[in-house]
């Protein structure tokens, strides 16, 4: 398989993203607008673990991560507001064509026992909601210990009207999804 950056598959699917949701000006197809990288810690307390997560989500995504704290105090859960429970990273332009690179290329054919992601993760408005249960399948981080495995949550926000222009677009970008039976 051929590596192809995704700007060059949005350039080459224009013409047939066109006649295929009967559309006239070019300019109205669907585009990227940015990527949201998220990661919750899972320990509130635990400093080394957020600077951990911090530390390796911005050598997967290329900047530094913005610390997310919580919006409310649960004492059952021993959490109190404003510590830190998560970290979350936006990216767009260069950064966010070289991460959707990187991911759609690299780091999904390397997940485990990877069928396709589910038509049902694209929301009403058009955005793409995908979970990785280890941040290990990038090759920034695939060399350092494995004891402390962590999961992402990726968000593909365009300006696609609604699901079908979406589902179009994300199949030309090179999204995998499940293979619909048809009967």
């Amino acid at each position: 398989m051929s590596f192809i950056s995704v700007k060059k598959r949005i350039i080459k699917a224009q013409p047939e993203l066109k006649t295929k949701l009967a559309l006239k000006n070019a300019l109205a197809l669907p585009k990227l607008v940015k990527v949201v990288v998220n990661s919750g810690t899972g320990r509130a307390r635990d400093k080394k673990r957020n600077e951990l997560v911090a530390d390796r989500l911005a050598k997967i995504t290329g900047q530094k991560a913005s610390a997310r704290g919580a919006k409310k105090s649960i004492a059952s859960f021993k959490l109190r507001e404003g510590e830190i429970i998560g970290f979350t990273s936006t990216l767009r332009g260069k950064r966010m064509h070289d991460f959707l690179d990187r991911l759609l290329n690299i780091a999904i054919p390397r997940i485990r026992d990877f069928k396709g992601y589910d038509l049902k993760a694209i929301d009403e408005v058009g955005n793409l909601t995908i979970g990785l249960k280890e941040h290990n399948v990038f090759p920034e981080t695939a060399d350092e210990e494995l004891k402390d495995i962590f999961g992402l949550s990726v968000t593909i926000v365009t300006t696609a009207k609604n699901r079908t222009e979406a589902e179009a677009f994300f199949e030309a970008l090179g999204v995998p999804f499940k293979k619909v039976k048809r009967t």
